[in-house]
Formats: C-alpha cells, structure tokens, sequence
C-alpha cells in the first residue's frame, strides 16, 4: 500500500551503495519536486516505532528534503534487511549513469545478502545456494566479472575515486585492489606528485610481487616499476618525493610540492635559462 509518510520518519539504507550527490541532475530534480511532487513513490520497509528504511528513492528523498517538503509517498515492503538489500541493489544497478565504484558495492552488498539467504536455506532445507551463478545469471554479467568488481572495494578510496573519474583504468584498479593499504597509499601519493597511474601490465607486476618483499622494499619496488617508461607517455620530469621532503613542511602534500617548485621555476625563469646544467660531454 501507499502512504504519505514524514520525512522525518524516513531513514536511508545503511551501507547503501549509490551516491546522491549535489550535481546539475540534482537541482532539475529538487527543481522537479517542488512543482509537480514525488511522482514515483518511494519503497520502504517498516523499523521500530514507527521509522522506516528507504530500500528505492534515496535521490527522490533528498530532493524533497531540498525542496522543503515535509512527507512523501511510499510503498510500505514487510520484508527483512537481506531481502531488502537485494531489492535496493536491482532496482538501481540497471541504471543509464552509475559509477564502477557503485557498482562493486551494490554486488558486495547483494553478494553478503545472498550468502546469508543462503546459509538459512541451506540449515533449512540441506540446499547450498551459488551466489556468484545466482548474481550473474540475474545481472547477465559473468562470475568472473562480478567477482573483479567486488575486488574494487579493497581499494583505498583515493585510487577508487580515479577509476570513478576515468583517470585509472578498471583493469588497473582490481590488479592494484590486491595491494596492502600503504602500497596503495604511496601509488596515490605518485599520482598526486606526477599524474601517473600504473600501466595493467605494470599492476600486474605489482600483484604478482606483492607478497616477495617486505613493506618498505615493495614501496621502493613500486617506485622502479612506476618510473619505467610507458607507451604514449608525457615526457615529464620526474624527482622522488623522498628527496624533496626535507625541503617541505610535513603536512605539505605531493601535489603542493610540485605548486611550489613550478611557482620557484616561473619567478627565476630568466636565471634557468641562463644557467641551463652542462651535459658532461659538453665539458
């Protein structure tokens, strides 16, 4: 059935995987809202005193929590948080924008909800559910792809965020999702200093070893493989960030570092010219 229900009363999906941002989207949205109201009711199911879980609708609530509106219309679904957390991932993974970062959680989310159906079916009935065949035959995407989307939320979130924004490709982030958080962290910090991200036959290489070296030593790893050279590469001017340190303060970043050096390089433009180094042949 459908009710109007405060907003106040309403309640986003904890752990819900898709992002409700503030974009040009948004604002035809709210603008939407407010002349014409929820044309779509959103899908609930029922808490404790009298709250409610949002399971479809999180863009829609927040519109009318923009526009000012005080309650919408809902189905109310009597069903438990597993069922639900199926129910909110496949109302919204078929979606014509969603980001690959939605996307792994949304199948991580359905993922764990399925297990857990499964391990009651299976202490019920003897019956063990497969819940990567069962995903994929309802997604139409294979196993193996489900699986390598899932794998991106081992990322940390500043790589996550590249793959989102197109600057890191898909491949490259589930090789580099298998990477500890401090690899992770200082593939982030090169890519701040220099705008580089790996190469996939450079991640590659990164999985493979991960595992051979201790954690300072794959980081020094790190720097060699990330410093080759890449097909179709700027050429650049590259310096390690562990030598500008002691130039800086400790809070600066990478990326504040290079501001500065630019910054030094354009006010003494004239001086470099001059004083180009010598190649030692020159002597």
């Amino acid at each position: 059935m459908i009710e109007n229900i405060p907003i106040a009363k309403l309640h986003p999906f904890t752990g819900h995987p898709y992002k409700v941002l503030d974009n040009d989207e948004m604002d035809a949205l709210t603008e939407s809202v407010r002349e014409h109201g929820i044309m779509t009711p959103l899908i609930v199911r029922p808490l404790a005193g009298g709250e409610y879980e949002v399971i479809s609708g999180h863009r829609r609530l927040y519109a009318a929590q923009r526009a000012g509106i005080e309650a919408v219309p809902a189905f109310i679904h009597e069903i438990d948080r597993d069922a639900a957390a199926i129910e909110l991932v496949d109302s919204n993974l078929h979606r014509e924008h969603i980001l690959p970062s939605e996307k792994a959680f949304a199948y991580k989310l359905k993922l764990e909800a399925i297990n857990r159906q499964g391990q009651r079916t299976f202490s019920q009935l003897g019956k063990k559910i497969n819940s990567y065949e069962e995903m994929a035959e309802q997604s139409g995407e294979s196993r193996n792809q489900i699986h390598r989307y899932i794998r991106l939320t081992h990322l940390i979130p500043s790589l996550l965020d590249l793959v989102d924004e197109g600057r890191m490709a898909f491949s490259v982030g589930v090789e580099l999702s298998y990477l500890e958080e401090a690899a992770q962290e200082y593939i982030s910090e090169i890519y701040e200093y220099n705008e580089t991200t790996p190469s996939y036959s450079q991640a590659c290489r990164m999985h493979r070893e991960c595992g051979i070296y201790d954690t300072d030593l794959f980081l020094n790893r790190i720097y060699q493989i990330m410093s080759e050279s890449k097909p179709n590469q700027r050429e650049r001017v590259s310096l390690p960030v562990e030598q500008l340190r002691r130039f800086f303060p400790e809070d600066y970043s990478p990326r504040d570092m290079q501001k500065v050096i630019l910054r030094l390089v354009e006010d003494n433009c004239d001086t470099t010219r001059q004083t180009k180094p010598r190649d030692r042949g020159d002597r």
